[in-house]
Order: C-alpha cells, then structure tokens, then sequence
C-alpha cells in the first residue's frame, strides 16, 4: 500500500478511537487492512498551488504579500507576526505500524496470514537546526516508520532519538537544515491571562493539505496537575492550561506565546466528545526542553533519585504536606540529616505540598545536581543541600533471566526507591506479557525463594532457576505489596 493510498483512506475513514470520558491525549489513529501490507515512505505530499503562493518559495518561506494590499498592515496584528514566526517549524507526524490483523470471519481463520497497518497522527516542531524534532510520546509509541510533513507538504523520514512515556516526549531527527527551528520562550514566568496560540495539524491530511491550524485563545491556569487514567502511567503535572482549541492530531503541536515563542507542548484536553471543550493542557517548555536533552544526549531519562520515600498527608489548610515516611541508609538524605516524620517545605524555592511536588522538582533539577530543601522537625525549621542521583534500580546491573525476565538485586536503596517490604531478593524490573500471562508475575514482584532456596541476589536466581529448567519445573514464593505469593510453571532452557 502506497502512502498516496493510505492519504486517500485518511480522507474517507474518520478515527473511532479518540474519545473517553474524561480526558484524551490529542493524537489520533486509524488502520487500513492488507496482505503484506507496506507504506512507501519516499512518495511526497505535492504543495497545492493556493498553499505554494501562499508560502512563496524560499526553503521556509513565509508570505506576507497581503502586507501591502489596501488595508492589509491593518490587518497585521500582533497574533498574525506571532504565528508568521513559528508556522514554518511546525510538521505533521505521521505514524505507521504493522499489527497482524484479527480473525473477522470463519475464512480468515483458513485463508492467509493478514496484516494491518495501523496509522497514527500527531505534530511535532522543530527546536534546533540540527533536524531535531519534539512531540508527545504518545504519539510516536510503538512506530515502525515515521513520516514528517513540513508546511510546504515535503516529507521527510524520521528516526527516534528518545522516547519517554512518564514525561510524554519524544525527540524525533530528520537531515538538518530543511526546517527552521521555532523561537523558543520559556513557562516560568507565564501569566494566567495573557494570550495563548496553539498550532498544529489536526486530522492529518483529512484538511487536504498540510498547513497547520492555528486557534487562539489565554492562559486559563498555570502549575495543573492532572491524575494519569488508564495503563499509562504519564507524569501531567504543572501544567499549562488554555482554552484555545485544541483537537485531535495537535497532540507534539506548540502552544505559543504572543511574542511568537513556543511556551508549551499541547498534550492532553478534558473532553466528553473527543474534541475541544476549551480546556487544553501543555506541558511545559523549561520540563520539555530538559527532558529533549536527556533524551538527546543518554536516549532516556535518567529518573531522580535521593533515597527518600514520601508520604502526602492532610493539613489544616487547603493544601496538603509531605512527610518523610522512610529514608535509605548512605543516601544522599540521610547525607542530608533528613529522619522520619521530617516535613518538606520547599526544593530550591519551590513549595512542596505533597509526594508529586517533590517528585516534579526533583526530575525539573535534574540527575547529579545540588539542591536546597527546607524542612520542619517539631517545631524548628532547618535548611539543607541534597544531591541528586539516579535511581539505584536503573544504575544497577541487569540480570536477563529466561526470556523476556530482567531482574535485579535488591539493596536498601531499591528497598526505598520501590517502597519494598523485603529487604532483599531479585526485582523484576522486565517481563514480556507472554511470561507475565503464563507465570502470574509482574514488574516490581520480587523473587524470595526458588523451589523452597531462599534468593539473595538476581545472580542467585538466575542460576537457580537454570537449574530448575533441568527439571522442567520451578515453583517461586514472591513477595508483592507486603503479600507473599506461590506461583508454579513449566520451564525450560
């Protein structure tokens, strides 16, 4: 199957999938059914004649011929140079995987093995002159090709430089220099009120040609933290709220300021329908940019760690406050003189009233940097520097262990980190769904004993269960939330 194809299917088959009751991640997808199926990366999107006099012709171009016309300064306005200067950086996202498609039929189940490619679509802007492109995680999860689509309707192909599903953003890389970067501004300093402008390509190339859309709006809130539904786990918080439109297929798109400077990712609106409803959220700039370099420079991000588990606790304000609940031994809190029933008030300035506001601040400063907390202990309150290291769980060594299993060892600080309530044994930190069904276990289970042998270490386990793998059989004792469970199952080398 061509592209051009799977445009004309775009153009007749509207998405099915983008509505939930209570809020939606704004990229959007649909499928087309095939044997064998395939897309062919290298066919272009032709710039329609309207669209290519309206961009001019230059590598970005931008047209401001209306200027001169009879009454077009006038026309000008501050919201027009605003959106002059970031619409040639942003691109449509298109999405392309290969699923095997299910039985529909008694023929299906006789006939040949049939695959569907699944499509999916989002936008993304440019922040550098180096190719590198952002957009949501969401939008790029699970891709075996990736399609650009600049405002000219060029195409380019793209690679994924990093992807991370807690912050939802991925770093996408094209050849440099065929895309203007956007000005970038900052979300630190973002007024509740002021103007807002999002940009993006909503419904892909069911517009029929591929400018983006520009919608506007204000700042409606600022610092929104908002819950994760459903089996992601996505990390929404101080987020940038506005009521400019945004639709499925702006999700990776940029919310803009009216200086013309990208303040936001657009990612996530509240509806009941699928549309908008006037209540958009963007992540913001400063977290995005810090993210895009993680990703950028390690291929993921290095999660934060000080060796403190938090409780968030009620008060007598409106606002709730953190406690220390548990601090892990020769970590940097306890380094620190953190204890327990210590209350946090604030890191580096920033007031800390529950588990995620510490969490927030600790991934905004980032891994190896020092920070400084404020906290009460009775009645006085103290100051302290805190380094941050990286999570003791994603420095450790991984064990692989059978086929699709990646445990690790259990320390005091991974005891902390995953508030465990064993001291000791092998995580897993891996599993396959197939090994998931078949054997009971999941993330965060820690193995204690194979066949009746208590278990000290990932190594111990994975010679154990070679061992167990003679026999042909293993029977596990788990611990998982304070529970112990027994699970047995064949097993084989």
């Amino acid at each position: 199957m061509s592209f051009q194809t799977d445009r004309r299917l775009a153009q007749l088959v509207m998405p099915l999938g983008v509505t939930l009751l209570l809020g939606v991640t704004i990229g959007w997808g649909l499928s087309a059914w095939g044997v064998g199926a395939d897309v062919d990366m290298a066919t272009a999107w032709p710039a329609e004649g309207a669209l290519a006099s309206r961009l001019g012709g230059g590598p970005w171009p931008v047209d401001q011929s209306t200027d001169s016309a009879p009454g077009g300064a006038s026309r000008v306005t501050p919201v027009v140079e605003a959106v002059r200067r970031v619409l040639p950086s942003v691109v449509s996202v298109s999405v392309y995987r290969h699923e095997r498609a299910r039985a529909r039929s008694l023929l299906d189940l006789f006939g040949p093995a049939r695959d569907r490619v699944v499509a999916g679509l989002g936008s993304g802007f440019l922040i550098d002159d180096q190719g590198t492109i952002l957009t949501n995680e969401h939008v790029v999860n699970d891709a075996d090709s990736i399609l650009i689509v600049d405002v000219a309707g060029r195409t380019y192909t793209a690679a994924v430089v990093g992807r991370d599903e807690l912050t939802d953003l991925a770093v996408l890389h094209i050849e440099p220099g065929r895309i203007p970067p956007a000005p970038l501004g900052r979300s630190s300093d973002l007024m509740v009120g002021e103007p807002a402008i999002a940009i993006g390509v909503p419904y892909g190339s069911l517009l029929a040609n591929s400018e983006a859309t520009v919608t506007r709006g204000v700042i409606s809130g600022v610092d929104r933290d908002i819950r994760s539904t459903g089996r992601r786990q996505v990390l929404y918080a101080d987020m940038v709220q506005t009521d400019a439109s945004i639709n499925p297929g702006n999700s990776g798109g940029p919310l803009v300021n009216i200086r013309g400077e990208v303040i936001g990712v657009n990612s996530w609106i509240f509806s009941s329908s699928g549309g908008s409803q006037g209540l958009g959220f963007a992540i913001p700039i400063d977290r995005a940019l810090r993210v895009a370099a993680e990703l950028r420079d390690f291929g993921r991000i290095r999660r934060p760690w000080v060796g403190v588990d938090l409780a968030t606790m009620p008060s007598d304000s409106f606002f709730s406050i953190a406690t220390v609940r548990r601090v892990a031994p020769n970590s940097p809190a306890a380094s620190a003189g953190l204890l327990e029933d210590d209350v946090i008030l604030s890191l580096d300035g920033r007031a800390i009233r529950g588990a995620l506001d510490w969490e927030i601040g600790l991934l905004d400063a980032g891994v190896n940097e020092d920070v400084q907390i404020r906290f009460v202990r009775g009645t006085q309150q103290h100051s302290a520097s805190l380094r941050i290291e990286e999570l003791p769980s994603e420095r450790a060594d991984r064990i692989q262990v059978l086929r699709g299993l990646e445990l690790v060892t259990v320390t005091e600080g991974i005891s902390v980190e995953r508030d465990l309530s064993v001291g000791g044994g092998a995580l897993i930190v891996r599993i396959d769904d197939v090994l998931a069904r078949r054997t009971g276990m999941r993330v965060d289970d820690v193995i204690v004993a194979i066949n009746r042998r208590e278990v000290r270490s990932a190594e111990e386990a994975r010679d154990l269960l070679l061992e167990a793998a003679r026999r042909g059989w293993v029977e596990l004792l788990i611990g998982r939330q304070g529970a112990t469970l027994v699970t047995s199952f064949p097993i084989r080398r």
